[in-house]
């Protein structure tokens, strides 16, 4: 079975001509598509201008990469993603999702000059450190709320309490492993909840936190 890869097609406007555009688009991306090896999954499409990242072609796809195992999307050309900012925003989720970009005109992965890949370098570096901030500031809440008294065991109806919730059994090791890959608690969760485990983005992110706790006790 080959690897599932989306088209995303996209023109400026509405124009008649445009329309044109677009079929021809989809047309040569899935000849590209094959050529690489690629099934397409689906097929997105925007009459939008490329600076705007608010399109709901765009946005259907990036929602589709995330409950789906997508390999890699497939456009004419980089401006077809974006352009300025939005073109590197965009970009950058993709490698999140770690879908590789292809595009017909480099005929294979999107080439990104050097001041592009430092920039994705950088994106990466500081929502790394937001998530640690993040996770600190969660993690001393919860200390200071135990050193006061709180016992969140006593929630659960196996620790004595009939009224409470049974602990929710999630992977944990798949937990560690998504978030390494970049995933956010909210996207683990979907990922979990594809796999059979109904566990919510606070559920996850508190097994999570506890994971990393009993590293450094």
């Amino acid at each position: 079975m080959n690897k599932q890869c989306v088209i995303y097609c996209r023109v400026s406007t509405q124009k008649e001509q445009q329309q044109t555009s677009l079929v021809r688009q989809q047309q040569e991306l899935h000849v590209f598509a094959a050529s690489l090896g690629y099934d397409v999954a689906a097929v997105f499409t925007d009459e939008h201008s490329g600076y705007d990242v608010e399109r709901e072609g765009l946005l259907d796809l990036l929602d589709y990469v995330k409950e789906h195992r997508i390999d890699a999307m497939c456009i004419q050309d980089e401006t077809r993603l974006g352009r300025g900012n939005a073109r590197m925003a965009i970009i950058h989720m993709l490698q999140k999702q770690q879908v590789d970009v292809y595009t017909l005109s480099d005929g294979g992965k999107i080439a990104l000059t050097d001041m592009d890949a430092m920039l994705l370098e950088i994106l990466a570096i500081v929502e790394e450190y937001q998530r640690k901030v993040h996770n600190a500031k969660i993690k001393r809440g919860m200390q200071r709320a135990v050193q006061n008294g709180y016992r969140p065991e006593k929630n659960l109806t196996t620790r004595g309490n009939p009224d409470g919730r049974e602990r929710i059994d999630v992977p944990i090791e798949t937990i560690v492993q998504l978030r390494k890959e970049g995933l956010t608690f909210q996207e683990i969760a979907t990922t979990l909840r594809a796999r059979g485990f109904q566990a919510s983005k606070a559920t996850i992110h508190r097994r999570f936190i506890e994971y990393q706790s009993r590293l450094e006790d």
